[in-house]
């Protein structure tokens, strides 16, 4: 089974900086840290309200990574306009509020498929991997292949705070998703919520190409390194495959 990618989320470097204001920590300095110690890929999610990762912190990035940069985005002008100024390696759309502590599930294709369409158009238009955020749903997973996305990220989110049978039923929704998701021709990434327990069956799932990781290996890495606990995640998933 080939080896999955690691997606590195550093939002929450961003985080902690803006809670005092200043420079520090500097997501960038996560960023390459993350880059050395092996990570295939660097996510980042400009929000509306910019509570988190800012404008410079996108166009640091663009400019200071050698690894792939997935801009995280949700589908309003203003973002695009953002991503075809920096041009990152790939754009994930995802659902938005300005509310949520994060993101909260996926974003639907289905209902906003008109709004959608030119937008992921004008991406893939400017030579950027277009991606939706989107749940393990048959249905979302067509509309997205409809409109002309290449690539998936189903959310993990709701399987990683289940307990039990429900979770198991959540696991094999995953599954079904990600093989469906595959057989039609699309790239399947996931993520959201996982952590050392829980990514081991997520990991396991054969048509999954790449898992995006942020909140959780940040949170580690105030205890034993950004290094460390990214060879930890490293080692659960290789394990798992």
């Amino acid at each position: 089974m080939k080896k999955l990618r690691l997606g590195i989320n550093i939002d929450h470097v961003a985080t902690v900086r803006n809670a005092r204001g200043g420079d520090n920590p500097d997501p960038m300095r996560a960023a390459l840290l993350a880059q050395e110690a092996g990570a295939d890929g660097i996510t980042a999610h400009l929000r509306e309200d910019r509570r988190h990762i800012s404008d410079d912190d996108i166009a640091r990035l663009s400019q200071g990574l050698k690894i792939p940069l997935n801009l995280e985005m949700a589908a309003t002008p203003e973002m695009l306009a953002i991503a075809l100024k920096h041009k990152p390696h790939a754009a994930c759309v995802v659902p938005e509020k300005r509310e949520e502590r994060t993101t909260e599930g996926g974003i639907d294709i289905i209902s906003h498929f008109d709004r959608l369409k030119p937008i992921v158009t004008q991406l893939k238009a400017a030579g950027i991997r277009v991606s939706m955020f989107i749940e393990p749903d048959r249905k979302q997973i067509d509309a997205a292949r409809e409109l002309g996305a290449p690539v998936v990220e189903l959310h993990t989110g709701a399987y990683a705070n289940a307990q039990g049978e429900h979770r198991e039923k959540l696991l094999k929704h995953i599954r079904n998703g990600a093989e469906f998701g595959a057989d039609i021709g699309l790239e399947i990434h996931a993520g959201h919520g996982l952590t050392y327990e829980n990514v081991g069956a997520i990991a396991a799932i054969p048509h999954l190409v790449e898992l995006n990781i942020g909140h959780f290996l940040i949170g580690e890495a105030m205890f034993v390194g950004l290094t460390n606990a990214m060879a930890r995640m490293r080692e659960c998933m290789d394990r798992a495959r």
